[in-house]
């Protein structure tokens, strides 16, 4: 299974909705189940194309929020607050893509990051997706203590076909990828 993060506040005319739309149907089509929060924005998108395409698509979504999951969601998965449910969408998943989005997104691909440099998750993809994520890891790595070694964790694409297609250089499909 592969997580897509991004954020919940784009519509169908933004780049990042149209991406995720291309990527989740990329996904099904390289022979992978997607997952992400389920609900509106990049997760809708993502969640569409993969359904458009005829794919396993699970949405985590948390009791305590008043919004409904998007309607394409095949599978809901429901958690308590953020934190179980970011800890879900982690486990389930051999790989990540992020998408532009805003402070929830930053702190998933943070905290994905954090796990792979310091080994609580064996190593896995976590590729940035989009023109936004070099320039703000860049500022990251001038402004904070972060070593070309932390850098090697994340992969930067520009689209999503480029994206699935360094999934499949570094996911071994199974029976639940």
């Amino acid at each position: 299974m592969i997580t897509v993060f991004g954020g919940s506040r784009c519509g169908p005319d933004a780049e990042e909705y149209k991406e995720a739309l291309l990527l989740g149907r990329l996904l099904v089509e390289a022979g992978f189940h997607v997952c992400s929060g389920g609900y509106a924005g990049v997760m809708e998108a993502i969640s569409k194309g993969a359904h458009d395409a005829d794919g396993h698509v699970v949405g985590m979504t948390m009791n305590q929020f008043k919004s409904s999951p998007n309607a394409y969601v095949r599978k809901i998965v429901p958690s308590r607050d953020f934190y179980e449910r970011l800890q879900a969408l982690i486990r389930q998943s051999v790989g990540y893509v992020a998408l532009r989005g805003g402070m929830g997104t930053v702190t998933e691909v943070s905290l994905v990051w954090n796990q792979l440099v310091t080994g609580v998750l064996p190593r896995r993809p976590l590729i940035l997706l989009g023109a936004c994520w070099p320039r703000a890891m860049a500022c990251l790595q001038e402004q904070l203590v972060i070593s070309h070694d932390d850098m090697t964790h994340l992969s930067f694409v520009d689209t999503a076909a480029q994206a699935v297609e360094a999934l499949r250089a570094q996911v071994v499909l199974s029976a639940d990828a």
